[in-house]
C-alpha cells in the first residue's frame, strides 16, 4: 500500500510557487555578494547559517519582495535584533553590547551598523543566526513567506506520510469558532488512542482553546511540525464522557483515500462529485478525466467540487480548472507595491464542461484554492457552500537560493480577486453558510454536501 500511495499524491504546502518566474530585481545599493537568485535545480548540501546568510536574505527581501521597494528595512532589523537578544537571554549570556544601533533609513548603512553589533555579541553561533533570520522573515507578516533551515522531513518519510498527532480539527487558529472538535482522524497517535470525529476538544496541554469565545494559542499545539516531538495532552468530551489523552507527535501512514489528490463518485445517479485535496501538477486534468468517466453512458446534471481542506498548490492548475467553466475572463490580478496589476486570465484552450456547479469550501481552503473560489464567486460560475475560506493568499511565493543552500520564499507580487478585492486575511465568504457541527461529524453526516445536492436538484 505504501508504494501505491507514494504514486498517488504530492503533498502540498500553503506556500505555492508561481509558474512564470520573474527575474530578480536589483536591491538598490546592496553589495554584490548579497544578490540572491532563483534555484536552477535542487540545492546542494546545506551549510551553516551565518551573518553572511542573514545579510543575503535581508537584501534579497528588500530587492525582490512585492513590498520591498516601500518596506521599512528597520522593521526587519528590529525584529532580528529582538530575536537575537531574546535568545541570548534564554541562554544566560546576555551581553551589555547587545544594543540596537541607531538607524538612519539608509538600507546599506543600517545593515552595516546591525552587522557590526551582531558580530560582536553573537559571533559564529548558528542557533542565534537561525533565530535572527527566522524572526526577520516572520516580521513580514506574510503567510506565503518562509525560510526553514535543516531537515524538514523526518527520517523514513516519503510522499503520502503524515507527521503530527494524527487528527484534524474544525479550525487551526485565529479563525476558530467554538466549539473546537475533531473532524478527521487520518492515523497516528490519535487513532491509536481511540479519538473519533465529533469529539469535543476541551483543553490542549491544560489550556482552554477558547477564552470568552476567542481562540487561544493552545490550538496551534494540535499541529506540531517536525522535528518537534513534545507530547501533547488533549482533553476530550464525547457526550457525557470526559477524558484526557497524551499524544506523541510522529510519522504515520495516512489512509489511502486521504492520499488521493482527486477522488470522484456519482451522486443521485446524475451528479458528479469530485473532491480536490490540493492543486498538484495536473490536478485540473485529473478532474476533467474524472468527470469524463462519470459522464460515460449517462447525462450529468451538475458537478459538486469539494475543496474543503484544500491547502493550495499551483495557481496555474487553479486557473485551468476555472477555465472549464468560463472563457475570456480574468481569474485574479497580480500586483506590485504600486498596485500596477497584471490579470491572470482563463486558459481558453480548456474545454468547457457545461455543467451547473456547486463548490464546497471551508477554513481549510487556502491559497490557490482561494484563487479558484473567488473566481467562481466573482464571475458567478457557481454557488459556494460551506464556510469562509482561510484568507491565506498574499501572493504566489517565489523561491530564492541562499548561500548556505537553504531556500527563502516570498511573494514578488500580491494577489487580488477578479473584482480587484483583497482576499488575503479576509477569505472568500460562501454564498450559502453551512457550518460543520460536532454532532454531524460524529454521525458521519455532511450537511454542506446535502445542501449542494438540493441546489443542483432544484
Amino acid at each position: 500500500m505504501r508504494a501505491v500511495a507514494a504514486g498517488l499524491v504530492v503533498l502540498l504546502a500553503t506556500v505555492t510557487a508561481c509558474s512564470t518566474p520573474e527575474p530578480p530585481r536589483s536591491a538598490g545599493g546592496s553589495p554584490e555578494k548579497s544578490a540572491c537568485a532563483r534555484p536552477a535545480g535542487p540545492p546542494g548540501d546545506e551549510t551553516p547559517t551565518t551573518i553572511d546568510v542573514i545579510e543575503q536574505a535581508y537584501f534579497c527581501i528588500l530587492g525582490n519582495s512585492f513590498s520591498g521597494a516601500k518596506l521599512d528595512a528597520g522593521t526587519l532589523l528590529a525584529a532580528g535584533f529582538t530575536a537575537l537578544t531574546r535568545e541570548l537571554n534564554r541562554a544566560g549570556r546576555d551581553d551589555p553590547a547587545a544594543v540596537m544601533p541607531p538607524l538612519t533609513g539608509d538600507r546599506t548603512a543600517d545593515w552595516a551598523a546591525f552587522e557590526t553589533v551582531y558580530r560582536k555579541v553573537a559571533g559564529p553561533d548558528e542557533a542565534l543566526a537561525v533565530a535572527t533570520l527566522q524572526a526577520m522573515v516572520a516580521s513580514l507578516g506574510d503567510n506565503h513567506a518562509r525560510w526553514s533551515p535543516g531537515q524538514e522531513r523526518p527520517p523514513g518519510y516519503y510522499d503520502g506520510d503524515g507527521y503530527g498527532l494524527g487528527l484534524q480539527a474544525n479550525a487551526r487558529g485565529t479563525e476558530a469558532l467554538p466549539p473546537l472538535f475533531v473532524t478527521e482522524v487520518p492515523g497516528g497517535a490519535a487513532r491509536k488512542a481511540g479519538v473519533r470525529p465529533g469529539d469535543i476538544i476541551e483543553s490542549v496541554n491544560g489550556s482552554a482553546p477558547f477564552v470568552d469565545g476567542e481562540p487561544t494559542p493552545a490550538i496551534a499545539a494540535l499541529y506540531p511540525q517536525y522535528p518537534e516531538a513534545r507530547p501533547v495532552e488533549v482533553g476530550l468530551r464525547r457526550e457525557d464522557r470526559r477524558w484526557t489523552v497524551t499524544l506523541e507527535p510522529g510519522l504515520y501512514q495516512r489512509d489511502l483515500p486521504s492520499l488521493q489528490v482527486v477522488q470522484s463518485r456519482l451522486l443521485a445517479d446524475d451528479i458528479a462529485y469530485v473532491r480536490v485535496r490540493g492543486f498538484a501538477p495536473d490536478a485540473a486534468n485529473r478532474v476533467f478525466r474524472a468527470v469524463s468517466r462519470l459522464r460515460t453512458g449517462r447525462t450529468l446534471t451538475g458537478i459538486v467540487l469539494d475543496l474543503r481542506g484544500n491547502g493550495g498548490g499551483s495557481p496555474v492548475e487553479a486557473t485551468r480548472l476555472v477555465s472549464a467553466f468560463a472563457h475570456g475572463k480574468a481569474t485574479a490580478y497580480m500586483c506590485n507595491a504600486d498596485d500596477n496589476c497584471e490579470a491572470a486570465t482563463t486558459d481558453d484552450t480548456v474545454e468547457l464542461l457545461g455543467l451547473p456547479l456547486v463548490v464546497l469550501v471551508d477554513r481549510g481552503c487556502a491559497s490557490a484554492c482561494e484563487h479558484f473560489s473567488s473566481a467562481v464567486k466573482d464571475l458567478r460560475l457557481g454557488t459556494l457552500v460551506g464556510t469562509r475560506t482561510a484568507g491565506m493568499i498574499s501572493g504566489p511565493a517565489q523561491p530564492f537560493l541562499l548561500r548556505n543552500n537553504t531556500i527563502l520564499s516570498f511573494p514578488t507580487r500580491h494577489h487580488l480577486g477578479p473584482n480587484r478585492e483583497v482576499i488575503d486575511r479576509i477569505g472568500v465568504p460562501p454564498d450559502q453558510y453551512v457550518p460543520p457541527t460536532p454532532e454531524d461529524a460524529a454521525a458521519g453526516r455532511d450537511p454542506a454536501l446535502a445542501r449542494a445536492l438540493t441546489l443542483l436538484d432544484g
